[in-house]
């Protein structure tokens, strides 16, 4: 990627999200590069914060999470990326994987009997809740708006709430707070999914949509018209009939009523590819809405297993018979 390109992230610094930006910059670039990149690169408090930013033109791209092996999809990436203000304006163009590893920490002299409160995010709290409960069982929770703020607000010592932090050790160190316990998850093996985010058209006015790779996927949000049996089947049924392999489904609300939701998922497949475009079409009919929120590499490298009935080649001699006959 261009030097030039200016890039922002959920923070604060210390955060997974900033070690899933650094991995995107490592895997793009030099490791100078990189790391200056990453030191240009501005935090932002909120996801929605985010998204505000690219979408506004403040930087180019911005990275944050958007699922969690443990915990499922992030909802506020999912609605802020859901919502009709990023209808058409941001497009997802690439993914990075982050083993998540936590630790305990605490300013420095604090002992474990004078913690009463930890501080961290609402999605890590989930993955620690066991070993809370067998080492600080008298402890509350106290929701922050990052792991890395936690951090950062004990360091600065704003918070009267919480005496320990569960963080990144990247946050810890950052911060510089002294480390209890470390690898304190419950899920050996955690990982966070995250997602780079850019506008739907760059500067020149080309699409900012990476070409095919052959191991991408596309994220979408669908609408019925209606909540009716089986409207969620005819949905699906359009990927199912043409071979195409759906890794996430996630029901999101819409806000517009009480059991009013959207479908959030990932396909295998690029918009470029002949089967996920006749899928997208066949949507288009039966669906209430489509938003394409982004085609990219799947950060796993795993090739796209298409059956011989669904590859482009059998697409293109179904049309081309199609043809004849008209």
């Amino acid at each position: 990627m261009s030097a030039r390109e200016t890039f922002g992230y959920f923070g604060p610094e210390g955060t997974f999200t900033q070690a899933a930006l650094r991995q995107w910059h490592h895997q793009h670039n030099d490791a100078e590069a990189a790391e200056a990149l990453l030191a240009e690169s501005v935090p932002y408090a909120t996801v929605p914060a985010a998204l505000d930013a690219v979408r506004e033109g403040e930087v180019d791209a911005v990275m944050v999470p958007i699922e969690n092996s443990v915990e499922g999809g992030v909802s506020s990436t999912l609605d802020a990326l859901n919502s009709e203000h990023s209808e058409g304006t941001l497009r997802l163009v690439g993914e990075v994987l982050v083993p998540i590893t936590f630790v305990l920490a605490v300013r420095p002299g604090t002992r474990e009997d004078e913690i009463t409160g930890v501080g961290s995010h609402s999605h890590a709290w989930p993955q620690v809740r066991g070993w809370m409960a067998k080492n600080l069982p008298g402890a509350t929770y106290v929701p922050t708006l990052s792991t890395a703020a936690a951090a950062q607000g004990l360091a600065r010592g704003e918070v009267g709430q919480y005496q320990a932090a569960v963080c990144a050790p990247m946050a810890a160190q950052v911060f510089g707070l002294e480390t209890l316990a470390t690898d304190i998850g419950d899920n050996v093996g955690a990982v966070t999914r995250f997602v780079l985010v850019k506008r739907a058209r760059e500067r020149d006015g080309e699409s900012s949509t990476p070409e095919p790779t052959g191991h991408d996927k596309t994220t979408l949000v669908l609408y019925q018209h209606d909540d009716r049996p089986g409207g969620l089947l005819e949905l699906l049924e359009q990927l199912a009939t043409r071979g195409i392999s759906m890794t996430r489904l996630e029901s999101r609300p819409t806000g517009a009523a009480m059991g009013s939701y959207c479908f959030s998922i990932d396909v295998d497949g690029h918009v470029a590819d002949e089967r996920v475009g006749e899928a997208l079409m066949g949507l288009q009919r039966v669906a209430a809405q489509v938003r394409f929120l982004g085609s990219y590499a799947r950060a796993d490298r795993r090739p796209v297993d298409v059956r011989p009935d669904a590859s482009d080649a059998a697409y293109v001699a179904a049309q081309e018979w199609l043809d004849s006959l008209r």
